[in-house]
């Protein structure tokens, strides 16, 4: 699969997306809109949470964020192939230093 762009093993997605509910086991992602055309998908969320580790670089203070993401999925034969999203990570970062 790709994930971002990059050559990615389904072990190593998981071990990404397992540090992300690590740092912030909390995360929420609450889908808004969601399509489908043919084997892709696409979704805009508003993510939530409150970081219990660093998260990004911001080191926890108890403050917790709100963003969008928009993230486009490709599927064959059941399963994911290439996984990629797109958030405010500046945003995110100021809400957290907040």
């Amino acid at each position: 699969m790709t994930y971002y762009g990059d050559p990615a093993t389904r072990a190593q997605a998981h071990a990404a997306l397992t540090g992300e509910i690590e740092a912030v086991p909390d995360f929420h992602w609450e889908l808004e809109d969601l399509k489908v055309d043919g084997d892709t998908i696409a979704a805009r969320l508003t993510n939530t949470g409150t970081p219990v580790k660093e998260y990004l670089g911001v080191v926890p203070t108890g403050a917790s964020f709100e963003i969008v993401e928009y993230a486009i999925y490709r599927v064959r034969d059941g399963r994911f192939v290439h996984m990629t999203n797109l958030h405010d990570a500046e945003t995110l970062k100021q809400q957290l230093r907040a």
